[in-house]
Order: C-alpha cells, then structure tokens, then sequence
C-alpha cells in the first residue's frame, strides 16, 4: 500500500484551496509545490544514493520535509495527479542548458485536461517554468509570475521550452511526446547522481520559486530574484546550514 496521502501532501505544500481534478487545482498545486519544495541536490552532492522509488520519495520530502531533484519532485507532483485522477502521462527531455548535447534524463509530464495536452514541471531549477503550458500554444510569450516563457519546435519537430532571461530567449529542454514509464527514469536517475560529467555530481543546486522571484543557489552563489532586480550572496562553509535552513527551509 503506497505511503502518499493526498492530505498529507496539500498541507506540505501548504496549499489550502478545493483540490478537483480540473486544469485549475493542477495549476494551483503546481505553483504551491513550487514555493514550498525546493528543488535540491544536497544528497548527490554528499555521495548518498538517490530512491525513486515512490514510498522513498514520500519520506524524504513530506515526512522529513526535504526536497528533490525532478524524478523526486515530479514524482511525488505525478502522485497527486493520480490521487485526483488526472490523466498524464511522463516524458523525458534532453536538457539544453551549460552547453554540449547531453542525453534525455529530465522528466517531465504532460497533464491530458479540457482536450489539451499541457506541460507541467516542477523539477527543471534554475529557470523552469511555474505553471502548465499548453502545447498546442507555440512561439507565444506567455507571462508567469512577470517570467516570459515560450514552447517552440525545433528542426527534429520536438517541442523545447524556452525562458527569457537577461534579456534574451534561453532553451531549457527539448522532449518529444513519447510515452516514458517510472522505470525508464531509473538509468538516468544513476547517471544523474553518480556521473562525474553530472551537473547535480559536480555542482550544489538549491532553487525555489517566490511570488516576486526565485532564490538560485548554484555552487557557492546565491542569486535572490526580486521583480527582475538581482542580489547575490556567498555560500561558506560558515554560513551554509544557515542559509540553507532560513532561504529555503532546508536542514542537512
């Protein structure tokens, strides 16, 4: 019997509105998860393995209120899926950010609503997008929290996510509408958390959304984002279980 509650996971994400299995509750629980979880790498960064395994996932971050990296975070978004019965379905993208072409290991999912198929995420960090996109919507600037985000399709007729950032259009992923399973994200999972050519091996990253911004922690640099103005601070290991714990919740 699977350890996720529905209630349980509402009041982790401190979301206290009606949840229905409507496009509107998907929109709304993805927006709570995101300013309530972090999307974090403190595990993979300390050498310990990395459960996808569902119950696992449950008592990382709603018992133990942690966070995670996307098969973690989308994972435990896909089980509130399935307690409203809202049809979706994963999909693994190849990330476009920090350079060279590297392999489909981001999962994504794609929510089946109102006749549309709408992407949802909230396991990407840095720049990720903070609600559903439709993806019968391209080369459109679609506004988010004052973020502009954009699907397009590339040369190989995948659709790939861009955000506007420093004044310019970045990709984030590119995924096809393949159909991928639980299991199929158990290879990239191991590369991801044990690869030395893994960005989550080499690099810290810590991101939560806010009403205003976001807060990356990429390396030893905190970028807090406030209506598009930027402040940076500096992780040391003096100042690391403080900041950690008072910007986004978080206790090794």
């Amino acid at each position: 019997m699977s350890l996720f509650s529905l209630d349980q996971y509402l009041r982790r994400i401190h979301f206290d509105g009606v949840a229905t299995p409507t496009l509107g509750t998907v929109s709304a629980i993805m927006r709570s998860q995101l300013a309530s979880v972090p999307f974090e790498n403190l595990d993979v960064q300390a050498g310990k393995g990395i459960s996808i395994d569902p119950d696992q996932i449950v008592k990382k971050i709603i018992d133990r209120q942690r966070g995670g990296y996307c098969y973690e975070v989308n994972g435990l978004f896909s089980m509130a899926l399935d307690a409203l019965a809202i049809p979706y379905f994963f999909v693994a993208a190849r990330p476009l950010i920090h350079g060279g072409k590297k392999p489909r290991t981001h999962m994504a999912l794609v929510v089946q609503l109102d006749g549309e198929n709408w992407l949802c995420d909230c396991g990407f960090g840095g720049h990720g997008m903070r609600a559903p996109m439709c993806l019968s919507l391209l080369d459109t600037e679609i506004s988010q929290d004052n973020e502009l985000f954009m699907l397009s399709r590339n040369d190989e007729q995948e659709f790939v996510l861009k955000s506007w950032v420093q004044h310019r259009w970045e990709e984030q992923y590119a995924f096809a509408l393949t159909r991928q399973s639980w299991i199929d994200f158990v290879p990239a999972n191991h590369y991801n958390s044990t690869h030395p050519d893994s960005l989550f091996v080499q690099k810290l990253l810590v991101v939560l959304c806010t009403p205003t911004g976001r807060k990356i922690l990429f390396g030893h640099t905190l970028k807090i984002i406030h209506n598009g103005h930027e402040v940076k601070r500096f992780l040391t290991a003096d100042n690391r279980a403080t900041l950690l714990r008072e910007e986004f919740g978080l206790c090794e």
